[in-house]
């Protein structure tokens, strides 16, 4: 199969395009090099050089690729107003091209990065009450420390539960709006162009090769890059967030699983699913991992982002049935071992 795979030079796509070559793909790699994502670092040899947001630039590197691979995108917290023009045009508008010249070429297969944030805060239960949605935590509850989610009925701490990909979408900041966005453009190009897709919905993603103190690198990342400077990883709230943790080469691993599935859809379909670990574990607990054997603990600051939801941790199980992945580095595994590995400047 030739593979196209845009965000090819990123983290994560310099690990799928690894996989797909050891698993004897043909890759063309596509990337944009935006700087605040790649610093100063060159584009491989080979590297195809375009702005995703124009359709025409597709018209070339889409010739006699077999499926698309997409990775490219403008990631982070989206924490500022003035990041919305961004997250709209480099992950929405350039979806959008992207979708609109693989159409004109005949190119009709597609797996695309997605995320967690999609769903905005994670499952709930109260012992009492059940499933409950919980609203926006408030500001002035952050401000006092009060991070949990609580039933309306009855007031009671929610319990946080496993969310499986039928879950509302529900985006808590301008990132995941334009990441809903790209699986909406996705979801609608199946059906008028008569193709296939999978959206992958990446949970925390760490490993070697991860950028250092950028919007891009990560809690992971910015645990060890504070490390490495000989200061206490800074954990906001209390430490208590529950999230799931997946290595980088898992996420290749779930890529290639999705390729190889999406090459045999029937075309005019549209799935997502989670890729993750299925081993939750606190943002508290991974600044202990990350730090382990340093003598540098961490430091529970109390201080939120806006854009932050408390508890947010997958289910794994759709995947493992109907791509056969499995996530293989457990975060206690994977998660110590990060604090040697190389990151890029």
């Amino acid at each position: 199969m030739r593979v196209l795979l845009t965000g090819s030079a990123g983290f994560i796509g310099t690990a799928i395009g690894r996989a797909l070559e050891a698993a004897g793909h043909a890759v063309v790699r596509v990337d944009l090099m935006l700087p605040q994502a790649h610093g100063a670092t060159k584009a491989p040899e080979g590297t195809h050089r375009l702005d995703v947001r124009e359709a025409g630039g597709w018209v070339a590197v889409l010739d006699g690729v077999d499926a698309v691979c997409h990775q490219a995108a403008v990631v982070g917290a989206g924490a500022r107003v003035a990041d919305l023009p961004d997250y709209a045009s480099h992950n929405d508008l350039g979806t959008a091209a992207l979708l609109a010249a693989m159409h004109e070429a005949g190119v009709h297969r597609l797996v695309l990065a997605s995320s967690m944030v999609v769903y905005g805060e994670g499952r709930y239960a109260c012992a009492s009450h059940g499933e409950q949605v919980p609203p926006a935590r408030d500001r002035a509850d952050l401000d006092a420390g009060n991070f949990d989610n609580h039933c309306p009925h009855c007031g009671d701490q929610l319990a946080w539960t496993l969310v499986e990909e039928s879950a509302r979408l529900d985006p808590r900041s301008s990132y995941a709006a334009s990441k809903v966005a790209q699986e909406h453009y996705a979801s609608a190009w199946v059906r008028q162009a008569d193709a296939a897709a999978v959206a992958l919905r990446y949970h925390n993603v760490y490993g070697p090769g991860m950028p250092r103190d950028t919007p891009y690198s990560g809690v992971a990342a910015m645990f060890r890059s504070s490390l490495e400077r000989g200061q206490r990883p800074q954990v906001f709230e209390d430490g208590g967030q529950m999230r799931d943790f997946v290595h980088v080469d898992d996420v290749a691993r779930a890529n290639l699983a999705a390729l190889e599935a999406v090459a045999t859809r029937e075309r005019g379909g549209f799935e997502a699913f989670n890729v993750c670990s299925g081993r939750p574990v606190s943002i508290l607990d991974v600044a202990r991992l990350v730090g382990s054997g340093t003598g540098l603990d961490p430091e529970v600051t109390g201080g939120y982002r806006l854009g932050d939801v408390r508890h947010v941790v997958a289910s794994p199980e759709r995947a493992r049935v109907a791509l056969g992945f499995t996530a293989q580095i457990a975060p206690e595994v994977g998660l110590p071992a990060f604090a040697t590995a190389p990151l890029r400047d």
